[in-house]
C-alpha cells in the first residue's frame, strides 16, 4: 500500500516538468525493455509509475492550494488535465513493461513497427579499446556530436536511467541509446573501438558542396 503523501509546497511548473520528463523516459524504457527483452528495465518502468502517481497527487495538492477564485479554477483545470494525461501515459508504459515481466512474446509485427520508428535504438557494450571508456557523458557530448542520447547505463547489477553529464562511462558498461540511424551506428562503433574518434558535426557545410 502506498504511504501517505504529505503536502509540500512545490512549483506547479516544476511538477509538470518532472511529469513530462519521467513519462517520456518511461516510454523509452518500456519500448527498450520490449525490443531487448530486458526485465530489469521493465521493473524500472513499473517502479517509475509509482513516482508518477506521487507527482500527480502533489500536483493536485498544489493546484488546490493555488485556487482562490473562479478564474483560478478555470486556469487550473487545464493544469490538472495535463497531469491526468501524464498519468495515463505512465500507466500505458507500465502495461507494456509488464508484458516483458510476464514473459509474453511480442507479435513480430510489433517489433517490426518499433524498428520503423523515427529514432533508432541501440544496445552496445563498451570494450577495452573504446574511446568512450573513462570519460563523462558531459565531456563526450554525444547528443551534440552524433545526435544520440544515452538513456540507460548498465554497470554490473546497477542500472542508471537517464544518466546525467557527470556520469563517467567505463569498460564493460552496457549502453542503451536512441537517436538517428547514423548516430546509433556510430555509437555502436565507438563502443566497440571500431571508430577511434567521436565524429564532429559538420556545421555550415552546404548540400552538394
Amino acid at each position: 500500500m502506498r504511504g501517505e503523501i504529505k503536502y509540500k509546497p512545490v512549483s506547479v511548473r516544476d511538477i509538470l516538468t518532472e511529469l513530462q520528463t519521467t513519462t517520456t523516459l518511461m516510454i523509452d524504457l518500456a519500448y527498450s525493455a520490449v525490443v531487448f527483452n530486458d526485465k530489469d528495465l521493465a521493473e524500472d518502468v513499473v517502479e517509475m509509475a509509482g513516482k508518477v502517481d506521487e507527482l500527480k497527487t502533489r500536483l493536485l495538492m498544489n493546484t488546490a492550494i493555488a485556487v482562490r477564485d473562479a478564474d483560478d479554477a478555470e486556469t487550473m483545470v487545464g493544469v490538472m488535465q495535463v497531469g491526468a494525461v501524464a498519468y495515463r501515459i505512465s500507466g500505458a508504459a507500465a502495461d507494456i513493461a509488464r508484458t516483458v515481466l510476464l514473459g509474453l512474446v511480442p507479435d513480430p509485427r510489433v517489433l517490426e513497427a518499433l524498428a520503423k520508428t523515427k529514432e533508432g535504438l541501440v544496445r552496445t557494450r563498451i570494450l577495452p579499446n573504446s574511446v568512450l571508456a573513462g570519460k563523462p557523458l558531459g565531456k563526450l557530448k554525444l547528443e551534440t556530436n552524433i545526435g544520440v542520447n544515452v538513456i540507460v547505463v548498465r554497470r554490473g547489477k546497477e542500472l542508471l536511467t537517464n544518466p546525467g553529464p557527470e556520469v563517467s562511462l567505463a569498460e564493460g558498461d552496457v549502453l542503451i541509446a536512441r537517436g538517428s540511424d547514423v548516430g546509433v551506428s556510430e555509437l555502436d562503433k565507438l563502443a566497440k573501438g571500431e571508430l577511434k574518434a567521436i565524429p564532429r558535426p559538420k556545421l555550415g557545410e552546404k548540400e552538394g558542396a
